[in-house]
């Protein structure tokens, strides 16, 4: 039996970007000329970012939106400082490469288990969350207590 994969019923936007070569000191450039980067293989000196990079970057955008979205169903108040990192992997088994991400999510202030729903919900509602479901390890941490302020 194979997955059945939902198509798009409605395009709402479509994200274009040029890529010359690779992370190996190349470049991406989006169509509309926001998004201009230098790319680099993680770890080496020098300027640019990386794939790995632009893929927490862009997760975890869409991911705090999904818990915004989710909330407004929920009804629940989110904290000002509700935050996410993301965690993106790169490394190798049986001589090919994989990425496995974490994302931790800072919910101060509420409770535990309206916090997990949330999350649980973001999940079902963020579509890079969809697009990795099954595909890569993903661990989501979820921190509801205040964290402290580092001078």
């Amino acid at each position: 039996m194979t997955n059945a994969i939902t198509p798009i019923e409605k395009v709402l936007y479509t994200a274009k970007a040029h890529t010359t070569g690779g992370r190996d000191g190349g470049a991406s450039l989006t169509s509309d000329g926001r998004l201009d980067v230098k790319l680099s293989v993680p770890g080496t000196p020098g300027t640019g970012t990386n794939p790995e990079q632009l893929f927490a970057a862009g997760w975890s955008a869409c991911f705090l939106s999904a818990i915004k979205i989710v909330a407004a169903r929920m009804k629940v108040r989110l904290p000002a400082d509700l935050a996410i990192d993301a965690e993106v992997d790169l490394g190798t088994t049986g001589g090919g490469y994989l990425i496995q991400a974490r994302l931790n999510v800072s919910l101060p202030g509420v409770s535990r288990k309206v916090a997990q729903a949330l999350v649980d919900g973001a999940h079902q509602e963020c579509p890079y969350s969809k697009a990795t479901h099954g595909n890569i390890n993903v661990v989501t941490n979820v921190e509801t207590k205040p964290v402290a302020n580092v001078a």
